[in-house]
């Protein structure tokens, strides 16, 4: 494990694939795990990672296998729920961390439930980010529909931007220019010629066709009902719908939650809702 200037660490978690993990120091209390979505990477908690280390805990964002700089998998089915878990467990040995508030949109907040049944004495605590055991098929046929995206590289930053917008702007209807230009800076990456790709390897895609059902995940869900959890919802998703909302309540009585009003899948994590209500489940955790 090495740490480099940039406060970037490469946690290797199989003989073969190391992690990227964005460390951003803030203290002693108990530290934080951010778990980006399907095709996300890191990026999308630099904003809410420097508000949370500067009220006094040390934060890890992970870029997953086969996202951003992190390794890809030459074999694409280990692209799955159960991999993430282990590697974020791997992870977590490797850091020296005993236990971690978790916070994971999507699929983060899916391997958050996995690891917490698997391991329930490494999370202190959960934020789970529009996601839940169960997912809406409205969302899950959206999602199918653009993972992979276009092989083709767009020219420029601007062209990323309109291709980001033409999938999401449903999830995200008040979104400016430059906000759709911010999304695409987290989404592609720029190559040496100038031109913008998807940051991820398009075999995710494939394994996301070719793996099968995922692991049901009312049991890890339901293992979070003793430790405490906030449920963010975007008030237009189509992956969390408030029928699955309700259903999560029978099994998980005491969960927090807050609505982020005109957003879909998934809130940013930036929106005042979400912000304060993060700010304020922390303040309640050593």
């Amino acid at each position: 494990m090495e740490e480099n200037a940039n406060n970037i660490i490469s946690v290797k978690v199989t003989p073969n694939i190391s992690l990227k993990v964005h460390k951003y120091s803030g203290g002693s209390k108990t530290p934080v795990i951010c778990i980006p979505g399907l095709t996300r990477n890191a990026r999308d908690f630099e904003e809410i990672a420097p508000k949370i280390a500067n009220a006094g805990r040390d934060v890890y964002v992970f870029s997953l296998r086969g996202r951003a700089a992190s390794d890809y998998d030459p074999n694409y089915h280990n692209y799955f729920p159960t991999t993430y878990r282990d590697d974020v467990l791997t992870a977590m040995e490797q850091l020296n961390l005993a236990q971690a508030i978790f916070i994971g949109t999507s699929l983060g907040g899916i391997t958050t439930m996995l690891v917490n049944d698997n391991a329930p004495d490494r999370v202190r605590a959960a934020i789970i980010n529009d996601v839940g055991p169960e997912l809406a098929q409205e969302g899950i046929k959206r999602i199918e529909g653009y993972v992979g995206g276009t092989a083709e590289p767009a020219k420029d930053l601007d062209e990323a931007a309109a291709r980001i917008k033409a999938i999401n702007e449903v999830a995200f209807p008040d979104a400016s220019d430059e906000e759709w230009r911010a999304f695409a800076r987290r989404t592609f990456r720029q190559l040496d010629n100038g031109e913008w790709i998807l940051d991820y390897d398009p075999n995710i895609a494939k394994a996301l066709a070719e793996s099968g059902p995922a692991p049901d995940l009312w049991g890890p869900f339901e293992s979070l009902r003793n430790t405490p959890t906030l449920i963010i919802r975007g008030g237009i998703s189509d992956l969390l719908s408030m029928e699955i909302i309700e259903k999560m309540r029978k099994v998980h009585p005491a969960f927090e939650y807050v609505e982020v009003p005109r957003v879909g899948h998934a809130p940013l994590l930036s929106e005042p809702e979400a912000r304060e209500a993060i700010s304020a489940f922390l303040d309640a955790i050593d």
